[in-house]
């Protein structure tokens, strides 16, 4: 058995990581070039319901692995049983999204069966039918391309938002639904997962959220955060922040945006009282649409903006809410 490339899905207690789509997209796109075939695989104890959403894209099949080892995720499950679907798929590329689980878990796989992993990548193109992978350095001054010149399978993953997961493309009818079997037995499993903490529970993932309106240090004191929160709200918007904000500790650090944070691609990405450095603007630069509200005409960030405001955001920003609001007919 054969499968040109292989894609990781994603699933967190019978929920699709989003990421997976975009990487889907990706893996779709580059089959097209090389004509290969996608199928994708997905792990867990009971991923019947992910299986089945995922079924209904542009694969050649769903291979499923289950098993009460990898009901709760576990670096060395995860090893052990993606190793020995790989062996049996033999797939020429393993295609992942650049996840904290990722990180966590492909770097050990891809080391364990001596092949190659290239990280965190933007785009691909192919030339002479080599695949060329195209990933930053320096934090995101610097684009490079990378190509492998390795035994099959190559291991690449993609940043979020590099690709846009409504994109994927349905197949014309679901594809098959294939459980992969796996020994198990023998894996010892030297991580436990502990309860998440009560904050982490309480908190988004921003990089589910499809609007986010994003506060910098132009807010100048915590008492003014009400203002930009008050506009979140009236747009059904998450609440995030450059690294500033986080490290003086007005919100969470998991609101934070940026090479040190999140990496985010929401359909809308309002930034208020942002600069525009390059550590933040390498975790939101993927976003649909960026709109950015800054008294300073020469910051950065609106470099990057599809629409910019020059302003004072304590006269812009209340406004904005005001016209939301009324928009809404509240």
């Amino acid at each position: 058995m054969s499968e040109g490339i292989l894609l990781f899905i994603e699933q967190r207690d019978g929920v699709l990581n989003r990421t997976s789509l975009e990487a889907m997209v990706a893996a779709q796109r580059m089959a097209a070039e090389t004509g290969d075939k996608v199928s994708a695989v997905v792990l867990g104890r009971d991923v019947s319901a992910v299986a089945t959403e995922v079924a209904g894209k542009k694969l050649e099949a769903v291979y499923t692995v289950t098993d009460d080892k990898l009901a709760s995720y576990t670096p060395d499950g995860y090893v052990a049983a993606l190793k020995q679907a790989i062996e049996q798929l033999s797939p020429r590329y393993v295609i992942l999204s650049h996840t904290y689980r990722v990180r966590d878990f492909a770097p050990i796989l891809a080391s364990t069966m001596g092949k190659t992993f290239v990280t965190d990548c933007l785009c691909f193109r192919v030339e002479g039918g080599e695949t060329v992978f195209t990933r930053q350095i320096f934090q995101g001054k610097i684009n490079t391309d990378v190509r492998v010149q390795a035994e099959a399978p190559v291991f690449a993953s993609f940043q979020a938002g590099s690709y846009r997961a409504d994109l994927a493309e349905a197949g014309e009818q679901p594809a098959p639904i294939k459980p992969l079997e796996v020994e198990m037995e023998g894996v010892r499993l030297r991580t436990e997962p502990e309860a998440a903490f009560q904050e982490t529970k309480q908190a988004v993932d921003l990089t589910q959220a499809p609007l986010i309106v994003a506060v910098g240090r132009g807010i100048k004191s915590q008492e003014n955060l009400s203002i930009v929160q008050e506009l979140a709200e009236a747009m059904g918007a998450e609440i995030a922040a450059s690294r500033p904000i986080c490290d003086n500790e007005w919100l969470p650090m998991d609101r934070q945006i940026g090479s040190s944070g999140q990496t985010v691609a929401p359909k809308l990405y309002l930034a208020v009282g942002i600069s525009g450095a390059i550590q933040h603007v390498v975790g939101m630069k993927n976003s649909q649409t960026i709109v950015a509200i800054n008294k300073d005409p020469e910051a950065p960030i609106f470099d990057l903006a599809d629409y910019g405001i020059v302003g004072d955001l304590f006269e812009i920003v209340p406004a904005l809410t005001a016209e939301v609001r009324k928009a809404k007919g509240e």
